[in-house]
């Protein structure tokens, strides 16, 4: 079932750059999100990060991100990062 309406705006996958720690346990932490145009997003906080489908289809590490006070769903499939956007 697909959801349509005036409230529903539909979710893509748009790929992006990632600059992340990589812990010596292997644990992978985003630290910032580097956009299309160049410009980069420090990662305030980690809400939480687990495995998960992403509304946009596929599935992969899940991080809930605060980014300038706002909650974004970033992923990372396979060796791939993406937000999860309402523009293609």
């Amino acid at each position: 079932m697909k959801l349509q309406g005036p409230w529903y705006m539909e979710l893509y996958k748009h790929y992006v750059d990632v600059i992340v720690m990589q812990k010596k346990n292997g644990k992978v932490i985003p630290l910032y999100l580097c956009w299309d145009d160049g410009q980069k997003y420090k990662i305030d906080r980690i809400l939480c990060s687990e495995r998960r489908v992403s509304q946009t289809g596929g599935c992969g590490i899940h991080y809930e991100c605060v980014i300038r006070g706002v909650i974004r769903n970033l992923y990372l499939e396979k060796n791939k990062w993406f937000v999860e956007s309402h523009h293609p």
